[in-house]
């Protein structure tokens, strides 16, 4: 419930980190993928960010739904673009470091942790819509279901990835004193 008005306070910032660490929350993505994220990998007209598999926990190629806000950002860091990396860091050929983001937390006088804000979405997620698990857990990256289900299910869900984002989006950026969330009836997922 407090991200909203957090939403607005990393706005409120010029650094990178803070537009790094906006993108993670809108993209409930790891900050390694993050940090690490390569404008090769972002295709802004199809508006997916594919993390190769080389960079994901799981080894396995995750494409992420981009909202129109984490295409801003894009958009906006693509205009003084430095690097190959889309959060470049301060040595010249590497993304920013991995206690960026949480030295950016502290700064705020927050005591959350950033991958904290993936567990928000998934409790927002479970809690405040009526996605099924699959595709909050498919947002997440997260394997689901045993073997046998894994080699069945072959889809990655994007279109129904991209509404959940697109849905958790709308949240972040809500007046915060209304949080209110539509919720989708089963007929409309």
């Amino acid at each position: 419930a407090e991200l909203p008005d957090f939403i607005s306070s990393l706005q409120a910032s010029e650094l990178t980190s803070a537009l790094a660490l906006e993108f993670l929350i809108l993209t409930a993505s790891r900050s390694g993928e993050v940090l690490g994220a390569r404008w090769d990998e972002v295709d802004i007209e199809k508006a997916v960010w594919t993390v190769p598999a080389h960079r994901m926990k799981a080894r396995r190629e995750h494409r992420v739904p981009l909202s129109s806000r984490a295409l801003e950002i894009l958009t906006r860091l693509d205009e003084t673009r430095l690097s190959e990396f889309v959060f470049p860091g301060t040595r010249t050929g590497s993304g920013q470091s991995n206690m960026t983001l949480t030295k950016l937390l502290r700064r705020m006088g927050r005591s959350e942790t950033v991958h904290g804000m993936r567990s928000a979405f998934r409790d927002w997620a479970g809690d405040q819509t009526s996605f099924s698990r699959e595709v909050a857990e498919a947002a997440l990256a997260h394997s689901i279901g045993n073997a046998t289900e894994q080699a069945y299910r072959r889809s990655d869900a994007l279109e129904k990835r991209r509404e959940l984002l697109t849905a958790w989006g709308n949240f972040l950026f809500i007046d915060a004193s209304t949080n209110v969330v539509p919720l989708k009836t089963r007929e409309e997922i």
